[in-house]
């Protein structure tokens, strides 16, 4: 009996295909976009710089106060409240190096790029 061999959607990195790195990105459909942390208030919250040239109080969500820590200058990626757009919440953090792969590809907005 010969082995049957299903490809799941995953690509091999072929020689000199260059660097593949996952991260997530902002969803347009969900109203999320790129900010930067700006200010550490405590209670969970930020103060962001968005992408929209806007500066929001941002929220911690759970899932994320232990997981992934949050310093003043990291990247992340938010979604504005829908009933108070001066709020929003932290989806996701990048690390230092997501955030400059995103700097050198051009996928960072200019108004907040400081990578």
């Amino acid at each position: 009996m010969s082995e049957m061999v299903i490809n799941v959607g995953y690509k091999k990195p072929e020689e000199g295909d260059g660097e593949h790195i996952r991260s997530p990105m902002p969803k347009k459909m969900k109203r999320e976009m790129f900010a930067i942390a700006d200010q550490l208030l405590g209670a969970s919250k930020i103060r962001v710089v968005c992408a929209d040239g806007e500066s929001r109080m941002g929220r911690i969500r759970g899932k994320l106060k232990k997981r992934m820590w949050i310093r003043e200058g990291d990247l992340l990626i938010i979604r504005p409240w829908e009933f108070q757009d001066e709020k929003c919440d932290v989806m996701y953090r990048y690390t230092r190096t997501q955030a400059s792969n995103l700097a050198r590809r051009g996928v960072i907005p200019e108004s907040i790029n400081v990578f």
